[in-house]
């Protein structure tokens, strides 16, 4: 592959970016795709297409919707508790270990510990709103054990503990510095079954 045509090392570029790759796997992803352009490259090229068109983050609650449907959370109203995470990937893991049945809210991030509570990405508001509207009974705080997650915990903590709400977080099988999404099912079931009650001080 000749690293000198510019379309290529653009490319590589962008694919170094994702999680877990770095230039050298970018390449062998780039010269895979180079060498099947029809069986690879042409339907992954249609289908971030349709993706990049038709799907968005809700305003909401965080998950992924079409733009043309409603999002699941106004839809279902059948749960009175709610699970916040940091982002998709949490989610996802959380619902493949099969641990909670309930609501949602994917902040999108963290709080920064280092620039206070001014980042303005994060889905806060909304989740303030969802929770005195739909009179949730429990919130359950799903955040990293990193500081940047038990930052942003607190956060939340504090911004609703006068809401007369039962607030929980993760308890045992937790490490300290790990990421919900890193977590096999085991330590997750064990995770939610011991969360324990955050208390009002």
């Amino acid at each position: 592959m000749d690293n000198n045509i510019q379309e290529i090392e653009d490319i590589i570029k962008q694919f170094s970016k994702l999680p877990g790759l770095g230039p050298k796997s970018a390449k062998r992803i780039v010269l895979k795709l180079i060498n099947n352009k029809d069986s690879i490259i042409k339907p992954l090229a249609q289908s971030l297409a349709k993706v990049y068109k038709k799907v968005i983050r809700c305003n909401n609650c965080g998950n992924l919707k079409l733009v043309d449907q409603d999002c699941i959370c106004e839809r279902d109203n059948q749960f009175d508790k709610i699970c916040v995470v940091e982002n998709l990937a949490d989610m996802w893991v959380i619902k493949s270990a099969n641990v909670y049945k309930g609501h949602y809210h994917i902040l999108g991030g963290t709080l920064n510990s280092n620039e206070g509570h001014s980042q303005k990405n994060l889905l806060m508001e909304s989740l303030f709103k969802r929770i005195k509207k739909n009179s949730l009974k429990e919130v359950i705080i799903a955040t990293s054990a990193t500081i940047e997650g038990q930052t942003t915990a607190h956060y939340i903590e504090d911004s609703i503990k006068n809401d007369k709400i039962k607030i929980t977080k993760l308890a045992q099988g937790l490490p300290v510095g790990g990421e919900i999404e890193q977590l096999d099912d085991g330590t997750l079931f064990s995770a939610f079954k011991n969360r324990v009650p955050v208390t009002n001080d």
